[in-house]
Parts: structure tokens; C-alpha cells; sequence
């Protein structure tokens, strides 16, 4: 067992089998338990339900320190905000909590559509939920926002991804590519099935470096921020801040994640037409890239928002880059959290 994985260190969160889900590649998920922790109360109308995804390697308790609580705009006083952590996370059914055929490396592919149908039906069957207020999650949770706003466009009346695209990019999918054989290069690894992930920490630290370069900004380092999170130098930054982050995850957990994020995709829906498949959200949606990130860059962001009916763009000025989704940065979250209360103070869409 993987002690990383617990509620000591990411709860509360309360696991809900969902019964049987099969999936979009082909496998099945005999019983898909998904990892849920929710905040506030639901309203007698249940009308007043948030959504929110997990991004790659965080989970609940991440989403719960940064994002929520009171007078925020993910306030439960007011609002029942429920997060669901991905399938793969290590909370959710995933590569190492998983025993027998599918355990490990025999874990089967999932993609971000297995997700969010699970997600729907937990919302559906266990909470009775038929209508979210908002749906809101960032990288790997905003690849989530847009499959929920243009898979069930009539049940979503606001969308908000941030630092994240609808149909990930080549460029993007390379940059992933090199997180995957960081990992998969290992001698350690033995093509999944390591013993521990202490196993592979030569290739689960050269996964920690790669998202130093690329998850956080030249800015970033250039103003000395890491400094300011307290490292007097890059590589006790990465030592101390980046590697105790990754070295504890399992890897097979990872590869399951970063699979999925690499095939992000909304434009299957419609046969490989963004425009026709951005097109069929009704949600009103605020876009948010984070200035300077490097996976996800306000350009590519822009150009999918452009295709959004009733959407806007709202771009987040960090030089923390991606991972300012961390909440390293006060300033950009309190811009978030300006924008979430402006979209939630729109008034909701008529979805019929």
C-alpha cells in the first residue's frame, strides 16, 4: 500500500462505487469508485451544485485549501461544491489501488470522456443533481470543464477552464511525452511493475525536473520566486519543492493521467470539428489562461474561447506559469476568484 494515498494526507473525502463503467477505448471498470469530497449543503431545489475536476497528480485536498471557503466564490455558505478526484489520481480507482487483472500496469485506458460520464452519473444517481451551476477546474480539470460543457450542454449553465484547452495540442502533447518516458525510462520502472515507486526515484525525479522547466515561468525564475517559497537556490527548489511533490506518487498513476491528458479532445464529438463541437456549449464560459504558462499558453486558449457561444476572455497575470494553479501566487488566485463571482453573478443561460 501506498501511504501517500490517505485521508491523513488528502482527506476528508468519502469513496462512492459507481457501479460498472465501461469505457471509451474498449475496457470496463467493474466497479468504478470514484474519491468525492463535497462542501456546503445542497438546496431543496438542487439547483445550486459546483463542480470541480481534478488536474493531473492533485487531488481534493488541493482544491479545498486554495479555492474554497467562505466569502470566496466557491463559498459553501452558499453553494454545494462537490470534488470528484479523476479516475487514475490514486483516490479514485486507479493503477495501484486496483488488484487482480487490471492492477498496475494491466490498468485499462481511460479517457477524459470516461471521466466526466462517471462524473454525471454520480451527480445524477447518488445527489439527484439534474442542473450545475458551474463547472470549474484547471489543466487537467479544465479539459474536464469542456468535455461537461459540450457533452451535456443542457445541464451545465456556466463553464470556467482555466490554464487548460478543449482538444490538446501537438506542441502539448510532446511536452507530456517527455513527463511519460522520464518515468518509462527507468530501469527501475520494469515496464510497470516495481515494487514501490521509491524504485523508480531516478525517473520520478527527472519527472519533477521537466515540470520545473516547463510548469512554472522564465519570469518565474528570473524574479527569483522560488526564493520567495523559501529555496535559496533552483536545485533545492527542485530537491525540496518539486521532487518531495512527485516522489511519493505512484507511477502507473501518473502514465494513467498523463495518457488522458494527452488525448484531451472535445472535436470527437463532432468527427474532428472544434468549432462544431465549441459550438454546442450553452454554459456561459469565462476562459482563463494564466499568462505565462507554457502548456497551455493564452494563445491557444483564445482561439478555442473565440469559438464559444456566450463566452469571454479572461486571462490571469501570474509570472508563476502553470503551476500558479498551486495557489504560490495570492494575487492570481484572488483574480480568479474575481472572475468566478462575475460569471457566477450572470444569470444562468436558458438550457430549456
Amino acid at each position: 500500500m501506498n501511504t501517500y494515498y490517505t485521508q491523513e494526507n488528502h482527506g476528508p473525502f468519502q469513496l462512492i462505487d459507481i457501479g460498472r463503467l465501461e469505457l471509451e477505448e474498449g475496457g470496463v471498470l467493474p466497479h468504478c469508485e470514484l474519491a468525492v469530497a463535497t462542501h456546503g449543503q445542497l438546496n431543496a431545489a438542487k439547483d445550486n451544485a459546483i463542480l470541480v475536476p481534478t488536474w493531473y497528480s492533485g487531488t481534493s485536498k488541493i482544491m479545498e485549501q486554495v479555492y474554497i471557503g467562505p466569502g470566496r466564490a466557491l463559498d459553501p455558505t452558499k453553494y454545494f461544491i462537490v470534488v470528484v478526484n479523476q479516475i487514475g489520481n490514486g483516490l479514485s480507482v486507479s493503477p495501484h489501488n486496483t488488484t487482480g487483472d487490471q492492477g498496475g500496469p494491466n490498468f485499462p485506458k481511460v479517457r477524459i470522456g470516461d471521466d466526466v460520464r462517471a462524473q454525471h452519473r454520480l451527480l445524477t444517481e447518488h445527489f439527484g443533481i439534474r442542473r450545475l451551476a458551474l463547472v470549474v477546474g484547471g489543466s487537467m480539470g479544465a479539459q474536464q470543464t469542456y468535455e461537461w460543457a459540450v457533452r451535456y450542454p443542457d445541464m451545465v449553465e456556466r463553464a470556467a477552464p482555466i490554464a487548460g484547452t478543449a482538444c490538446n495540442t501537438e506542441h502539448d502533447f510532446l511536452f507530456a511525452e517527455t513527463l511519460v518516458e522520464a518515468i518509462t525510462t527507468d530501469p527501475g520502472f520494469q515496464e510497470g511493475r516495481y515494487q514501490s515507486p521509491a524504485d523508480v526515484a531516478a525517473g520520478l525525479k527527472r519527472h519533477a525536473k521537466l515540470w520545473t522547466v516547463m510548469g512554472w515561468s522564465t519570469e518565474f525564475f528570473r524574479c527569483g520566486r522560488h526564493r520567495v517559497l523559501g529555496f535559496e537556490s533552483v536545485q533545492a527548489f527542485v530537491d525540496g519543492f518539486m521532487t518531495g511533490y512527485f516522489g511519493p506518487m505512484d507511477p502507473n498513476n501518473l502514465l494513467c493521467m498523463a495518457w488522458k491528458w494527452q488525448r484531451g479532445d472535445i472535436s470527437r464529438h463532432t468527427d474532428g470539428d472544434k468549432a462544431a463541437a465549441l459550438g454546442r456549449i450553452r454554459a456561459r464560459t469565462y476562459v482563463m489562461p494564466i499568462a505565462t504558462d507554457m502548456f497551455f499558453p493564452p494563445s491557444d486558449c483564445q482561439a478555442e474561447q473565440q469559438l464559444i457561444p456566450n463566452s469571454a476572455f479572461r486571462p490571469i497575470d501570474s509570472l508563476d506559469g502553470h503551476l500558479a494553479l498551486f495557489g504560490t501566487d495570492a494575487d492570481a488566485i484572488g483574480q480568479i476568484d474575481v472572475h468566478l463571482k462575475a460569471l457566477l453573478a450572470e444569470p444562468a443561460p436558458d438550457l430549456g
